[in-house]
C-alpha cells in the first residue's frame, strides 16, 4: 500500500496529553515521524501551555528545523473537546484547564493552528493511519484501561457525534445495576472493567493488592483468583463489543489501553464471545501507547491542509524508531 501523497512543504507536531505525562513528536509533510520528546505533565497541567512550547522549540531543534516550518499542531487530550475545539471537559486529570482556552493558547503561542481532540479518538486515528486499521475503513477502537472508551471509525472517518461524545461505552447499561445512582458517574459498564474494578476484584478474591500487570502475569501461571478476575472482566467486554457490533457492524474491532493492549485477554474474550454465538474480528492494537500520538499528528496534517483527497484510511507506516529525541 502507497503512503499517501502531500501538497505542501513543512512540519507538523502531534502532542498527547495526559494527567501524568506528556509526549510530543515532530513528522514531515509525508508523515514520518523524525524525532519524540516525553516529559511529566504539570499539576493539573497549570503549566501545558508553555510546556507544549517548549516541547515544540526541542523538537524542531532535534530536526534542525525552525518554529516557522511548523503547520500545524494536533493533541489528543483526556477529555472532551467543545464543539469549537477551545476547552476541554470531562478530564478530572487536567483540571487546571477547566477554565481555560487551550485551543487558542497554544494557536496564539505557537503561531499556527492547534487542533484538540479527545484522547481515545485520536488514538483510533493513529490505528487508522499507522496501526492494524490500515487497509480498513470502518473499525473501532476499544481503550480499556483506568476506564473504558471508544473511537469510531466509518466510511474512513472519525465520528464524533452531535456533541463530541460518541462512543462512551462505559455508559452502556450493563455490567452493574445501570439504575443506581452511584453507577451514573463513571457509567455501568466503566464501573465493572476500569483498571481499578479489575484490582479490586483480584483482592477480593485474594486478600492481595497487586498492579493490572501483576495480575495477568499471575494469570499465566495459572493463578485461580487472577483467572477470575480477568474472565469476568472479559465477559463484560464480549458483551460490550456484542452490543457495539449490533449498532456498527465494524469490520474489525481494536482493542487498546492498560488493559486491552494485553494479547493475553484475547482468548478470554472470544470465550465469551462464543458463549454469544458471536465471531467478531477482534485484535489488539499496534501501537500500544504511541497510538494517540500517531493519531495527533495525522490531524495536525490534516488541520495544516497538507493531506491530499487521498482517502484517510491510506498512511504511511510507523517507523519502528525515531531518528532523534527519543524518549527522556
Amino acid at each position: 500500500m502507497s503512503a499517501p501523497t502531500y501538497l505542501h512543504p513543512g512540519y507538523v507536531l502531534g502532542v498527547d496529553l495526559g494527567g501524568t505525562k506528556l509526549s510530543a513528536g515532530i513528522a514531515d509533510s509525508s508523515g514520518m515521524i523524525l524525532a519524540e520528546r516525553r516529559t511529566p505533565t504539570s499539576a493539573g497541567g497549570i503549566d501545558v501551555v508553555e510546556q507544549i512550547a517548549r516541547l515544540a522549540e526541542e523538537l524542531c531543534a532535534d530536526i534542525g528545523a525552525t518554529s516557522d516550518q511548523i503547520l500545524a499542531t494536533g493533541i489528543g487530550a483526556a477529555g472532551v473537546p467543545d464543539s469549537e475545539g477551545n476547552h476541554l471537559s470531562q478530564a478530572p486529570n487536567l483540571s487546571a484547564l477547566s477554565n481555560v482556552s487551550l485551543g487558542p493558547a497554544l494557536s496564539e503561542r505557537l503561531k499556527h493552528p492547534v487542533v484538540l481532540e479527545n484522547d481515545v479518538n485520536i488514538s483510533a486515528l493513529g490505528e487508522l493511519h499507522y496501526g492494524v486499521g490500515r487497509g480498513h475503513s470502518d473499525f473501532v477502537f476499544v481503550s480499556v484501561g483506568t476506564g473504558i472508551g471508544m473511537g469510531i471509525i466509518a466510511d474512513g472517518r472519525l465520528v464524533r457525534g452531535s456533541s463530541g461524545a460518541a462512543g462512551e461505552i462505559g455508559y452502556l447499561p450493563m455490567g452493574t445495576d445501570a439504575l443506581a445512582p452511584e453507577n451514573h458517574v463513571r457509567g455501568p459498564l466503566e464501573e465493572v472493567v476500569a483498571g481499578d474494578r479489575l484490582d479490586a476484584r483480584y483482592f477480593a478474591a485474594s486478600g492481595r493488592r497487586l498492579t493490572t500487570p501483576e495480575i495477568f502475569a499471575l494469570a499465566t501461571k495459572g493463578d485461580a483468583a487472577a483467572i477470575e478476575a480477568l474472565d469476568t472482566e472479559s465477559r463484560w467486554l464480549a458483551a460490550a463489543l456484542v452490543a457495539v457490533n449490533a449498532v456498527l457492524d465494524p469490520e474489525i474491532f481494536v482493542i487498546g489501553g492498560g488493559i486491552g493492549g494485553r494479547k493475553e485477554l484475547l482468548p478470554f474474550i472470544r470465550t465469551w464471545l462464543q458463549r454469544h454465538g458471536s465471531s467478531l474480528n477482534i485484535y489488539t492494537s499496534e501501537l500500544g501507547q504511541r497510538a494517540p500520538l500517531a493519531g495527533a499528528l495525522q490531524l495536525a496534517l490534516q488541520a495544516g491542509g497538507t493531506a491530499s483527497t487521498v482517502p484517510v484510511r491510506v498512511g504511511a507506516s510507523w517507523p519502528d524508531t525515531t531518528q532523534k529525541g527519543q524518549a527522556r
